[in-house]
């Protein structure tokens, strides 16, 4: 893993990330995964290889990382069950939960903006 530039006007910004809420839920969800990743654990609890395939266009290196990511920022739940071959599954915690509507305003927002624009949703 490369080596993280402490000085760098990023890692300097984001030690302001206390004082912006806004900042705060970048840091926890921003990025262009992660919303995704969450909107796909709203129906419940899913395996790797289920996201994956929700998500055909995600990485495998990037959906690994993003999930470790969620999983350290408390927002899912990683569960290991000690067979072979492992079985692994991802579910919102509570505070993963709690961004249910925050990511249905995002969905709503494209909705509306799509439809202003011609655009139709693919989904």
């Amino acid at each position: 893993m490369t080596a993280i530039k402490e000085s760098s006007t990023i890692q300097e910004n984001k030690k302001t990330v206390q004082d912006c809420p806004v900042m705060y839920v970048m840091e926890r969800i921003g990025g262009f995964w992660k919303p995704i990743i969450l909107y796909n654990l709203y129906t419940g609890e899913k395996r790797y290889s289920e996201l994956k395939k929700a998500i055909p266009a995600v990485t495998e290196k990037m959906l690994i990382q993003h999930l470790k990511q969620l999983e350290a920022d408390g927002l899912i739940i990683r569960t290991a069950k000690p067979v072979v071959p492992p079985h692994v599954t991802y579910k919102l915690s509570k505070a993963g939960s709690e961004l249910s509507p925050v990511i249905d305003a995002m969905a709503e927002w494209a909705f509306q903006d799509m439809e202003r624009n011609g655009l139709k949703c693919p989904v």
